[in-house]
């Protein structure tokens, strides 16, 4: 994994039990094989525990995307099991739209070029940035400030 140190800011608070199910219920769509009712601006990691060795599964918003990788944000910070994991083992499956189980590998961005990743983000998707940054009480016009609060993970697909 390459990038800047991880990043620190101010300890998120996940969501409670009825705001887990809301954020689980896109894995049951492709569990169901569904999952191309999310489109491409969803995506399912399939990474193994870092603890336990099993295969784990989450869905998170892609927030820059290109033939090569996909982006996504660590929302909810360095402590969110799905992104350890992915730091002890970047080795990952990617699900998104109507392609399933494409192979990559997962390195952190650093900074400065997580701050251009939300800045692209805030261009495309104004409404859903600004809900991003009212969900985790940071300022998403301030980029520098996003990014050093909230990693930046890019899935490079490979052989």
């Amino acid at each position: 994994m390459t990038g800047d140190p991880l990043p620190t800011g101010p300890t998120r608070q996940p969501p409670g039990p009825v705001g887990r199910w809301f954020a689980r219920a896109p894995r049951y769509l492709y569990r169901a094989g569904l999952g191309r009712l999310l489109g491409e601006r969803f995506v399912l990691i399939e990474h193994i525990g870092r603890k336990s060795g099993l295969t784990r599964e989450t869905v998170v918003e892609v927030i820059g995307r290109d033939q090569a990788f996909l982006e996504v944000a660590a929302a909810w910070g360095t402590e969110s099991d799905w992104y350890r994991n992915i730091v002890a083992n970047p080795d990952v499956l990617l699900s998104t739209g109507r392609r399933r189980r494409l192979v990559a590998t997962a390195e952190i961005v650093g900074s400065a070029e997580a701050a251009d990743v939300f800045a692209r983000y805030r261009q495309r998707h104004p409404r859903a940035a600004r809900a991003l940054g009212k969900t985790l009480g940071l300022p998403m016009d301030d980029e520098a400030a996003m990014a050093a609060a909230v990693p930046v993970v890019r899935f490079s697909f490979g052989p």
